[in-house]
């Protein structure tokens, strides 16, 4: 499969597949809490069996085109966190892309590297006009991503996300293909 470099600190960012299973829940474990403060992602994957499971349940998303799920593996082959697709309509040009990472790796640009390259392969080679980020109205870190994309904040859902028995308001961001590739054309002459 493919392993696209996300810089010069050699992290990868690779498929999460099946087969990554027992890596996979070991890298949930080290990161559960934190993970878990906004998103319950993974939080039914709490063995081998269950964790296959979810895994399988992305590739049959991802054979479907609806869904996906892709690793950051940093140079020393430790899987630290991945960015995903979710909600991707191809034929109505919208899609959502996610994160997660757990706390060591937290800091070092490669959530913004992973997500940039899911974006640059949404717009470019799947023609989809719309992005979103959908991330709870106090997870900063997360909106911090949006904003370094820059995205625009369309609006917020108002408690429209129960997590850890609270409801919790999600803010929705977007950019649209136009708004990407004059971006990343207007960064690309700022590196001349």
């Amino acid at each position: 499969m493919y392993a696209i470099s996300l810089g010069d600190d050699g992290a990868e960012l690779r498929p999460l597949e099946p087969w990554h299973a027992e890596e996979f829940l070991a890298h949930l474990d080290r990161g559960r809490e934190f993970i878990g403060q906004y998103i319950s992602f993974g939080s039914k994957a709490t063995d081998v069996e269950s964790t296959r499971e979810m895994l399988q349940r992305y590739a049959d998303l991802r054979a479907a085109d609806s869904a996906s799920l892709h690793g950051i593996w940093l140079a020393d082959g430790r899987l630290v966190g991945g960015v995903l697709f979710l909600n991707f309509h191809a034929d109505q040009g919208n899609c959502e892309v996610g994160c997660w990472l757990e706390p060591a790796a937290a800091g070092h640009g490669l959530i913004t590297r992973a997500i940039r390259i899911l974006i640059d392969f949404a717009v470019e080679q799947r023609g989809i006009h719309r992005v979103e980020w959908h991330a709870a109205a106090g997870n900063e870190k997360s909106l911090n991503v949006a904003r370094r994309m820059g995205m625009t904040r369309d609006g917020i859902l108002r408690q429209s996300h129960p997590h850890g028995g609270v409801r919790h308001d999600t803010e929705v961001w977007s950019v649209l293909a136009p708004e990407w590739r004059e971006a990343r054309a207007h960064a690309a002459h700022a590196d001349l």
